[in-house]
């Protein structure tokens, strides 16, 4: 039996892993829990997310990236393999090739990170490729085409946006701001505006299920429970969407002038290239309501979401892995 190919996005939320021939078989956050007396791994993944914010004093939950980068080389490593071992996809003397997804200006010494974490967990050869590249062909975009495309990626740590054309990017920027940081600010708007301490999971899912970004675009309201800050007892509120879009103003105005940025940067063929097809939206952050029509509204040109939008770098890494041969030559060393 041969190893089989797999594709990684190494996201700071999720990781997602593509096997060649078999499609996106893992889907699971990207924490894991460490019992510090015994200095052992207790739970990877979704068991881990579980526990988050609910653990004794000696046990944490670790999330091993930040910014999409590795903070944490040993637990991200551990992390990888735990979730490799689980696919049994190493062959009986041979390892699988690895295609994995790293943000567009990180540094050469954090891309070596990336590379020998997933060799140390049980890669042969290991490519690296552009997350927005990735994300793009993921969302069903022809960007080997003299034509321009452009894709927005909002994951977890970082927002990647670039232009592509010709198989490449033309223009690039990757901000540290993205869904974590979507959770703190609504987190610290609960905490300055109602004295109410929450944790990083409801602050998630208040995003999920009242947030927008767009004024007036969502009316709706949510219970939700935390401790008092000034008697120190449980309590519960209720906040709407339009406190929401409140909270999250700043951060996704950052993305917009970041969007404008690259697009103020892009050459004018390409250009009215984007105009014809639209921008498109990957990532975890697309799903956030609204934030389509304030950046369409913003930077006057058509904006859609991707079909699958969390899933598209990891559809992205398998269409790459049908060509892996052809990417090799291409090797970072």
């Amino acid at each position: 039996m041969f190893a089989k190919d797999i594709g990684i996005d190494l996201g700071t939320a999720n990781v997602l892993i593509h096997v060649k021939g078999q499609g996106i078989v893992l889907n699971e956050p990207s924490v894991v829990a460490i019992d510090k007396t015994a200095n052992k791994v207790l739970a990877v993944g979704e068991e881990a997310r579980r526990m988050v914010g609910r653990t004794p004093g000696n046990i944490v939950a670790i999330r091993p990236l930040k910014d999409g980068v590795i903070a944490d080389f040993d637990v991200t490593e551990t992390m990888l393999r735990h979730f490799i071992n689980k696919l049994n996809v190493k062959g009986f003397l041979s390892k699988p090739r690895i295609l994995i997804c790293c943000p567009t200006n990180i540094t050469s010494v954090e891309q070596k990170a990336i590379r020998e974490a997933a060799e140390k967990s049980g890669g042969k050869n290991v490519y690296l490729e552009e997350e927005p590249k990735v994300a793009a062909i993921g969302a069903g975009m022809d960007i080997f085409q003299p034509s321009g495309n452009m894709v927005v990626d909002i994951g977890g740590g970082t927002t990647d946006i670039a232009v592509l054309s010709m198989g490449d990017i033309v223009t690039s920027s990757s901000i540290k701001m993205a869904g974590d940081k979507f959770d703190n600010e609504i987190l610290q708007y609960i905490k300055r505006e109602y004295k109410l301490l929450i944790g990083e999971r409801t602050a998630e899912n208040i995003k999920i299920n009242i947030g927008t970004v767009f004024p007036g675009a969502r009316n709706e309201e949510m219970d939700i429970r935390g401790r008092d800050m000034v008697s120190g007892l449980p309590r519960t509120i209720t906040v709407k969407s339009s406190e929401i879009e409140k909270a999250l103003r700043e951060s996704v105005s950052v993305i917009v002038h970041a969007t404008k940025n690259v697009l103020e940067k892009t050459p004018p063929e390409l250009s009215a290239d984007i105009i014809d097809r639209g921008v498109i939206l990957t990532g975890g952050g697309a799903l956030l309501h609204g934030i389509d029509q304030l950046l369409a509204e913003e930077i006057k040109v058509p904006v859609l979401v991707a079909d699958n939008p969390m899933s598209s770098v990891a559809i992205g890494t398998g269409l790459m892995l049908e060509n892996i041969d052809k990417i090799s030559k291409r090797r970072l060393v």
